[in-house]
């Protein structure tokens, strides 16, 4: 796609792929693992060949989300930091959510305060994750079968709330208009920056 040369660039090439990558990998953890959490989800294990591949897939393709994201987190981390005007747009954000309208909320940064408590949910909940699945992952840590099935009830739940959270990131990508192209061609109009991300707007340009 012939991109406008007046455009911003608001993704690099490195960074999309990044994204994607953590995109995938959650949506095969997603399937997979609603797959051992009820028998109504049980047919989706056939995606990966089956109850035993999917069981010898999960772990390793959780790996690679741990890294992949793990890329992701050292990446933003420091432009996810919650600032006084973040917790304005917090405090404001109803009206935003409810009738659509953005023109009082507080100038943002490359992320809205919203896009970074999303970053610091999902970074807080793969943690749990993480600890809870390496308990869990029995083929290579022997701990009291006690622990493992608490691990398991806490692995359900954040997985749980990892994909309400997806979900509702992907909501909020097709509700605000251009956010997708950004993702996939990695610019996005000058009109849209100054819109939704007034002062990353002034940083990239000046103005």
């Amino acid at each position: 796609m012939k991109q406008n040369p007046k455009d911003l660039e608001r993704f690099t090439a490195l960074e999309r792929s990044n994204h994607w990558l953590v995109a995938i990998c959650f949506i095969l953890l997603a399937l997979s693992g609603l797959a051992f959490f009820h028998p109504v989800f049980w047919p989706l294990a056939q995606l990966f060949g089956g109850g035993v591949w999917s069981r010898i897939l999960h772990p390793f393709i959780g790996v690679l989300f741990v890294i992949s994201f793990g890329s992701l987190f050292l990446r933003f981390r420091t432009l996810n930091r919650m600032t006084q005007s973040d917790w304005l747009w917090v405090k404001n954000a109803k009206e935003l959510v409810i009738k659509g309208d953005d023109r009082n909320m507080p100038a943002q940064d490359k992320f809205n305060a919203g896009e970074k408590l999303l970053f610091w949910a999902l970074s807080a909940c793969l943690l749990v994750m993480v600890l809870s699945g390496l308990v869990m992952w029995r083929a290579y840590f022997t701990l009291p079968v006690t622990l493992v099935r608490l691990a398991s009830v806490i692995h359900a739940a954040a997985g749980a709330t990892m994909i309400g959270l997806f979900f509702g990131h992907v909501y909020a990508a097709i509700w605000t208009r251009g956010t997708i192209h950004a993702m996939v061609y990695g610019t996005v109009t000058r009109a849209w920056a100054k819109q939704h991300h007034g002062t990353w707007y002034r940083q990239m340009t000046g103005d």
